[in-house]
């Protein structure tokens, strides 16, 4: 019967049902107004006042009839009638009683229509006009989603606030899930209801809570609390084992690219748990908008994500350079794609070519470089190709500057690491050597602006352990980590990028930004909370601890023994007092790089203690542990 009822209702056009609820609303009119006509005198009413009431009843209907389409009554969908229909129900009977009782007394019935019908009137009125439509509503629902209140997957909701309210709406008519419970903790929520499910408990009951209501998914409905509540609630989701999903923050959903009410599986991002970065748009804006800007290493992590923030700034162009053709080609084709206002300006080439740089900046001369191109990974660079890590982050960083300070370019940004200080590895003291090589020209120029950035790792870069582990999750494992207790720092790529920017706009020349990491992690809690994102356990893909790589520390410092800092306007940005170097270093060093024949590595670590004294080579590979604590130079707060 409800089949048919429904066939009959959705076979006429939505104008035509629109019409109809018009006509069922005057209707309403009527029958309140002698339903209060009838209960005002107990069911029986006087002749002299029926003929009153049958005579106000025609002045009020078309007074009826013109507010409610007035106030748009018949705009909404019944089926998602909701707290604003109601109001604007409630808003125009008000004014209708309102005029119908200025018109009665205008006229001047006799007898008066007695003033409790127009105390009833809109009271049933109202009854009826609200009533139908939340009727309505819960018959379509309940035809539409009653069957799928016994189906779909038990989730329980973290957070029982608007959003966690919501979200059970929401999922009650989903054919996937099935809210069993919600867990907050706020002391008043618990033991209360929302839409019928009852919240039992804190967040950090969730292992008991998820086994007594055989839950195995939950979402962490949370966007409006701190960065580090979500991390906490994150991280119980993965100690209960359960499958974690989480709504949007306030902050990603104002950035763009997510929606309010979309849920997506938790990743490292919400377990590291970091704030997000405030930048000074006006002052990154005023050095970038209009400008020509150059990018190093431009399709690399930090490179390619610098150019996606670089363009949101509008400069007048985007010079790239890149030594991997397809990582070229895929950043600019990206940018060409999201910027088709921006000029992007790919060059393939190696940054250690004197005179193909020369032809670049003289064609595009830029007024800021960044320079990102680097060799990064430490065991790679240690063994075999020490030399190559001098050749392209030594020497060439020292062409590039130089060229910067031929050219007169106004800023000249180092992108440099937290391995430079106190290297005990050759990637790390060809870094060192980088920036001492940018100090010294500052020393030589007022043209230039060198500025040098200092920070650890970044989530998903490329050649970082956290693609390696995904990989070896994916094959079964085992996942292999080089020590229980090795710790690094952590932080986003664009939150990199945008802190970069930040130093960049804030430097007056010569300083060694040095970004705030946070807290460390430990690589065997990393490995151990993505073998649980990717649904499994330790039983199933172990852990293997594999021992140190040859130049790799336990621990990894932001400021070596000699440096001091200071606070600066922002934040999560700190200026260190790096040691002085003498001009007439830069002179030998050059000498040495531009040596002929190729040095063997040990011959590379043994010169590299001459020209970067807080280097200080493993004794033997793989076994290099630095005693000291890893929080011990970390700047004051």
């Amino acid at each position: 019967m409800s089949g048919f009822i429904n066939r009959f209702i959705e076979r006429f056009p939505a104008h035509w049902r629109q019409v109809a609820v018009f006509f069922a609303d005057l209707v309403a009119v009527v029958l309140a107004w002698v339903l209060a006509y009838g209960m005002r005198f107990n069911g029986a009413v006087p002749p002299e006042f029926m003929r009153t009431g049958l005579s106000a009843c025609v002045l009020i209907l078309p007074i009826h009839a013109i507010l409610f389409r007035s106030f748009g009554l018949y705009r909404g969908i019944w089926v998602f009638a909701s707290l604003p229909d109601l109001v604007r129900i409630v808003r125009a009977v008000a004014s209708s009683l309102l005029i119908s009782v200025v018109a009665c007394v205008f006229v001047g019935f006799l007898p008066p229509v007695p003033r409790t019908i127009f105390v009833l009137h809109p009271v049933f009125l109202l009854m009826w006009m609200g009533g139908s439509r939340a009727a309505y509503r819960l018959w379509k629902e309940h035809r539409r989603y009653g069957d799928l209140l016994a189906r779909g997957q038990p989730v329980i909701i973290l957070g029982a606030g608007r959003a966690g309210a919501n979200l059970v709406a929401e999922l009650s008519r989903s054919p996937a899930w099935r809210v069993v419970g919600l867990l907050d903790d706020d002391p008043n929520k618990i033991g209360r209801e929302i839409s019928g499910i009852k919240v039992y408990g804190r967040i950090d009951e969730l292992i008991a809570w998820s086994f007594q209501l055989k839950a195995k998914h939950a979402i962490v409905a949370m966007p409006s609390m701190s960065r580090m509540a979500r991390q906490r609630a994150a991280s119980e989701c993965l100690r209960a084992g359960v499958h974690a999903m989480t709504l949007p923050s306030i902050e990603d959903v104002v950035g763009g690219g997510v929606q309010a009410g979309q849920f997506r599986d938790i990743d490292l991002h919400d377990l590291i748990g970091r704030a997000p970065i405030d930048i000074n748009t006006p002052e990154v804006g005023a050095m970038l908008t209009g400008r020509v800007v150059m990018v190093t290493g431009g399709g690399g992590s930090i490179g390619s994500e610098l150019c996606r923030q670089i363009a949101r700034f509008r400069p007048a162009q985007l010079v790239l350079l890149e030594v991997s053709e397809y990582a070229l080609y895929r950043i600019h084709d990206e940018l060409r794609e999201r910027y088709p206002q921006i000029e992007v300006v790919p060059f393939a080439g190696d940054v250690r070519d004197g005179m193909w740089l020369e032809a670049v900046f003289r064609q595009y001369p830029p007024s800021i470089v960044f320079h990102a191109a680097a060799y990064k990974h430490v065991p790679l660079m240690e063994e075999r190709n020490a030399w190559q890590a001098i050749r392209n982050n030594a020497f060439g960083t020292y062409k590039l500057a130089a060229i910067c300070v031929a050219h007169r370019v106004e800023r000249f940004v180092l992108v440099s690491t937290d391995k430079a200080v106190n290297p005990t590895n050759v990637m790390g003291a060809s870094k060192r050597m980088a920036e001492m090589i940018c100090q010294v020209m500052q020393q030589g120029t007022r043209s230039t602006r060198f500025e040098i950035v200092r920070f650890g790792n970044v989530i998903g870069s490329a050649g970082s352990v956290i693609p390696k582990f995904r990989e070896q999750i994916a094959r079964g494992g085992p996942v292999t980590v080089t020590h229980a207790e090795i710790t690094r720092y952590f932080m986003s790529i664009p939150e990199a990028a945008q802190l970069v920017l930040q130093a960049a706009a804030m430097g007056h020349g010569g300083e060694v930004f040095v970004m705030d990491m946070g807290e460390p992690v430990r690589i065997a809690d990393l490995a151990r909370d993505l073998i649980r994102l990717s649904g499994f356990g330790e039983d199933q893909i172990r852990i293997v601890y594999t021992g140190l790589r040859p130049g790799e520390k336990l621990f990894e410092e932001l400021l070596s023994d000699q440096e001091e800092t200071r606070e600066t306007h922002h934040p999560k940005l700190r200026v260190a007092r790096a040691r002085e170097v003498v001009p007439e270093w830069l002179d030998e060093v050059v000498a040495w790089m531009v040596q002929r024949g190729i040095p063997t590595d040990a011959e590379v670590r043994r010169d590299l203690r001459r020209w970067v004294p807080e280097y200080t080579p493993t004794t033997r590979p793989g076994l290099n542990v630095v005693a000291r604590s890893h929080n011990e130079n970390l700047p004051a707060a």
